[in-house]
């Protein structure tokens, strides 16, 4: 006897549900069969999850053996180039703890990803993370509201770094990560940006009627 498969359903990764799930397929749009300029298939596949309800975008390419969910990004967004490769590899590891729900290792990775950011702007001279923290502040590298997210973050690394028998909850760890990104984006790309923009709007400028 064989079990009826619905034609209807695929297997994909759910973000919402954080695990592998059957998914509905509502509607696919594939490469027309008549255009061959294109040197590759691909298809992409509007589904809703059968656990939660939640939609999805997939796609996949021929051999149509790999159906990945390309929305919501279930890795999160792409940080930008503008930031230490070595730091966006620490931040990517603390985005796999969070997937794999490790939360604690989450906490202690992000307070990484801060002690990468001392080093990296020069201020940790053997001295401890706090302190350097505050250096960055006295600076004028980060303003008092990102010192303070900065300093509650390295408190949530220390009770994940050291055994306190209270554990890290998910919450927390989602919270570490977004504003430890928050604070990559304000120390690399926003801070960088505002700089080029101040330079430009300084360019002495021709009078309208005179170009």
């Amino acid at each position: 006897m064989v079990d009826y498969v619905d034609p209807e359903l695929v297997l994909a990764e759910c973000p919402y549900c954080e695990h592998a799930v059957l998914a509905r397929e509502i509607g696919a749009l594939g490469k027309p069969e008549h255009v061959n300029n294109w040197k590759w298939a691909w298809r992409y596949v509007l589904a809703r999850c059968t656990e939660c309800s939640g939609p999805l975008l997939l796609a996949h390419d021929a051999p149509w053996d790999r159906l990945e969910s390309i929305w919501p990004n279930p890795h999160g967004r792409e940080l930008s180039n503008s930031i230490p490769e070595a730091l966006r590899r620490e931040h990517s590891e603390a985005r796999a703890c969070l997937k794999a729900k490790a939360y604690t290792a989450v906490a202690v990775m992000v307070r990484r990803t801060l002690e990468g950011v001392c080093a990296d702007q020069g201020v940790t001279r053997r001295q401890p993370l706090v302190a350097s923290l505050r250096e960055l502040h006295q600076q004028g590298r980060i303003e008092g509201r990102l010192l303070e997210w900065a300093e509650a973050l390295r408190v949530l690394g220390n009770q994940g770094a050291h055994y306190t028998g209270v554990q890290v909850s998910r919450e927390d760890a989602t919270d570490a990560l977004a504003l430890a990104e928050a604070l990559l984006d304000y120390m690399y790309v926003f801070t960088s940006q505002y700089e080029a923009f101040k330079a430009r709007r300084s360019q002495p400028r021709s009078a309208p009627g005179t170009e």
